[in-house]
C-alpha cells in the first residue's frame, strides 16, 4: 500500500536541519541576553493588557529551552510551536505599534525580525526535524 508521498530526501534532511539551526540557534542569544539581563521590563507591557508579570518568564522557555530542543531535534515540532507562541506574543505585547510599520532603516516591516522567528518557528512545528536530530525524525513530535 503506498501513501502517495514522496521518499524523504538526504537534501530535506539537510534543510530541516539548516533550519532548525538558523531559527534555534540565531533565537537561542535573544534568551541569553535576557537570562543574563533579566526581564523585568516586560512588567509593563504585561500589565499594559492585564497580565501579571510573572509571565514574562515565559521567555525562557520560548528563547532559551524550545530552541536548544530544536537545534537538538528532540520534541522538535512542539519546540517550533513554542517558538512561534513566544514571538506572536512579542510582536502583540511589546512591537504592536511597529506591527504595520515600515523601517526607514532598509524599508523592512517593522517586525520583520519577529516575523522571521514567529514564521521559522511555525515551519519547524510543521516540517519535524528530519533525519539529522537526537530523534532521527522518528518519534511522533519529531
Amino acid at each position: 500500500m503506498t501513501t502517495g508521498l514522496a521518499p524523504r530526501t538526504a537534501r530535506e534532511d539537510w534543510g530541516k536541519l539548516v533550519l532548525r539551526l538558523a531559527v534555534g540557534g540565531l533565537l537561542l542569544f535573544h534568551g541569553i541576553f535576557k537570562a543574563q539581563n533579566g526581564v523585568a521590563w516586560m512588567a509593563g507591557p504585561l500589565s499594559a493588557v492585564g497580565l501579571p508579570a510573572f509571565l514574562g518568564y515565559g521567555t525562557f522557555v520560548g528563547e532559551i529551552v524550545a530552541p536548544i530542543l530544536a537545534i537538538l531535534g528532540k520534541y522538535t515540532r512542539i519546540a517550533g510551536l513554542i517558538m512561534a507562541f513566544d514571538l506572536l506574543m512579542a510582536i502583540l505585547l511589546v512591537q504592536r505599534e511597529r506591527m504595520f510599520s515600515v523601517s526607514p532603516q532598509g524599508g523592512g516591516l517593522g517586525v520583520e525580525l519577529e516575523m522571521f522567528f514567529l514564521l521559522g518557528g511555525l515551519a519547524i512545528a510543521l516540517l519535524g526535524s528530519g533525519r539529522y536530530a537526537l530523534s532521527k525524525g522518528q518519534g511522533r513530535w519529531d
